[in-house]
């Protein structure tokens, strides 16, 4: 959003300000230096707690996990010494990827965990709550398993933040990538670098490909395919390029890491139409 916001900086202040005025917790993540460094500095109302959220054991004053249990060492009485178990693994079955919770829902889930138990809901029912949610749509969505081939649609992943949680949670070298549409000037360089071993191959759609034609030099070996910016259909043809380059066990992963007016009204009609094209596959 630096188009928006003219600089990291601005942008940090203005995320900053979600701390303003709290009446009970500031949730943070004791991951990010960032957003712990923003609760310090936020005027909140007296008695307002700082609260850590993480994937790991938490330390007094946080959530996070012990083993495969969602814990609770923030609200309790008693939390210098003790933890209450909020919820297993198991509540988060809906959002597995090749048998596994990926970090990011994991600390998801903390967080809403977190924010319920601020306000002094039954662990009871923050379990309950994990069991029963399901995520919404365009967000990690299974559209069709064709000949032992995944096609996922995750069209929220507008950046490259998101498209990095997204490709994280596959196997090694087993995704095709679809990716691309409006950067806003934004570079991929990193996010290449850091999921090449994830990538079997990638197709780009949108209007951008110079950011990612830049970011793959440093990955000659991966097959990478453009899909030209005035085709009509893009996404129905990025679709059928990946099920030429995808192998059995493989996935098919829409995560853009870029915005979608280019070619789309919004994230959710890239969606629907990479939905469309995926059940037009003939296996």
């Amino acid at each position: 959003h630096l188009d928006w916001h003219g600089s990291y900086r601005s942008y940090q202040s203005a995320k900053a300000r979600i701390h303003e005025r709290t009446q009970r917790a500031c949730l943070y993540s004791r991951h990010d230096e960032a957003t712990r460094h923003m609760v310090e500095r936020a005027d909140v109302i007296a008695g307002a707690r700082a609260i850590s959220v993480g994937i790991d054991i938490p330390p007094v004053a946080g959530i996070g996990f012990a083993e495969d249990l969602l814990i609770d060492r923030a609200y309790l009485p008693t939390r210098a010494h003790e933890a209450a178990a909020l919820a297993s693994l198991d509540a988060l079955s809906a959002f597995a990827t090749d048998g596994h919770i990926p970090p990011h829902i994991r600390l998801d889930a903390a967080f809403a965990a977190g924010m319920a138990r601020a306000m002094d809901i039954d662990p009871s029912a923050v379990a309950d709550g994990l069991h029963s949610y399901r995520p919404g749509a365009h967000r990690a969505e299974a559209i069709a398993n064709i000949d032992g081939v995944r096609y996922i649609n995750d069209s929220k992943a507008t950046n490259a933040h998101a498209a990095r949680a997204s490709l994280a949670a596959h196997a090694d070298h087993s995704v095709v990538w679809i990716a691309g549409g409006l950067a806003k000037g934004a570079s991929f360089d990193t996010l290449v670098a850091e999921m090449e071993d994830k990538l079997k191959a990638a197709v780009i759609i949108g209007v951008d490909h110079e950011p990612f034609r830049r970011a793959f030099r440093q990955s000659p070996h991966l097959p990478v395919r453009y899909i030209d910016p005035d085709d009509a259909n893009p996404l129905h043809t990025a679709v059928t390029t990946a099920q030429q380059l995808a192998d059995r066990g493989d996935v098919v992963l829409l995560a853009p890491a870029c915005a979608s007016m280019d070619q789309f009204a919004n994230y959710a009609v890239r969606g629907q139409e990479f939905a469309a094209a995926v059940r037009q596959l003939t296996p």
